[in-house]
């Protein structure tokens, strides 16, 4: 058996617990029935209580500089009710939540015993990050093209429902495998698989469905966002922490350090999930994707038009690119989102950077978890551009 007693958890994978690692005794043993004071626990301690593997920090971070704007008055309506940014606080668990525009923080407030060092779950923001690996294993020459097949990398996968997948089709959810990602339905896919990687999961994945042809229909697939980990992984033979690491967190100049959670069984993230990581670094995610994949110093780490082509919509799903969230076509803006409230957001007409770390009660986004986060969104950008 693994030395690690705890199974790797993802998003809604089963979780096990040590008592000793959480102050609830008796939590349940999934993530999605944790309860607040759970939350706000296990998800800043994820390094406490799973296996991790680190991401190292540069000595010289990227500069952010302070103008804050004072937001204490800030209020936006939802259904003909006002809200003031405590109640979205307070309902919505936001523990983080900061706005960076060119560099300047314009707003940084932490609660729920949180700090700037806070390392917080990520959940599915990872998958942008994966995705931008899969840009720099591009530039750097290990993948020729997000055309070729998914089998060029993964031989293993000759043979099965993936033979005629190419990486973009994965990249942009689209697959034609039939995976259920309901995060309530414990017999679902991401609940049973949603944590598998390597070998496993590509066995598990080839028992699923084809339900339509690769590229033409749009189904949200944590299990083959881990299956983009493992490309990145067999073409730069290595693991993803190190080359996050080497590619992005160091040269960027990211002012703490990342883990990673990896899974129990191969000791290997998931790509799909699972950096945990404070919320100024966050931020600089969100910047180094605005700045198209280029260090400060000039050097490119992702392809000229990866951001580009990241954000503009697949042909079969026009609010997300390749594992991107999008905001529309008469908008320029994008984000990351992460089940229970993380999130990175980013705007690049107006090069302004919104990233929270959250908790709260619902671990997907319905109609009023949305309605309420894009009416405070309107709101909070009102008030930075008086």
């Amino acid at each position: 058996m693994n030395k690690y007693f705890l199974v790797f958890i993802i998003i809604l994978s089963n979780l096990c617990f040590s008592e000793e690692n959480l102050d609830t005794a008796d939590a349940p043993k999934t993530i999605l029935f944790w309860n607040t004071a759970q939350k706000l626990d296990g998800f800043k301690n994820y390094k406490e209580i799973l296996p991790t593997r680190l991401v190292s920090k540069n000595v010289q971070p990227y500069p952010l500089t302070y103008n804050l704007v004072d937001l204490s008055n800030l209020t936006y309506t939802y259904k003909n009710r006002k809200f003031s940014i405590y109640d979205f606080i307070e309902n919505f668990k936001v523990a983080g939540l900061i706005v960076v525009r060119d560099g300047v923080i314009l707003h940084e407030d932490y609660n729920f015993g949180n700090s700037e060092s806070t390392q917080w779950i990520s959940f599915s923001v990872t998958k942008s990050v994966t995705s931008m690996l899969i840009g720099a294993a591009i530039q750097d020459g290990f993948i020729k093209s997000v055309e070729d097949r998914v089998t060029t990398y993964l031989p293993q996968l000759m043979n099965s429902k993936y033979k005629d997948v190419s990486i973009k089709d994965v990249l942009h959810m689209s697959s034609g495998i039939d995976w259920n990602e309901d995060y309530t339905d414990p017999s679902s896919d991401v609940n049973i698989a949603g944590a598998m990687n390597s070998l496993s999961l590509y066995q598990y994945l080839d028992t699923l469905n084809s339900v339509a042809s690769p590229g033409t229909k749009f189904n949200y697939n944590t299990g083959e966002t881990n299956l983009l980990g493992g490309i990145v992984r067999s073409a730069i033979g290595n693991n993803l922490s190190s080359y996050l690491e080497q590619k992005i967190w160091k040269p960027f100049g990211m002012e703490f350090d990342a883990y990673w959670a990896i899974d129990s069984d191969f000791e290997q993230e998931l790509g799909g999930c699972c950096l945990n990581a404070t919320l100024r670094d966050y931020a600089r995610i969100g910047i180094f994707a605005m700045e198209n994949g280029v260090l400060p110093n000039g050097t490119r780490i992702l392809p000229k038009n990866w951001m580009l082509d990241s954000t503009t919509p697949s042909k079969n799903y026009s609010y997300y690119g390749y594992q991107w969230w999008l905001d529309g076509s008469n908008y320029k803006s994008y984000y990351a989102d992460g089940i229970f409230g993380q999130f990175i957001w980013i705007d690049p007409v107006s090069r302004t950077v919104v990233a929270m770390h959250g908790a709260r009660d619902l671990a997907d986004v319905d109609s009023y978890v949305g309605g309420h986060r894009l009416n405070f969104m309107v709101a909070l950008l009102q008030a930075i551009n008086k």
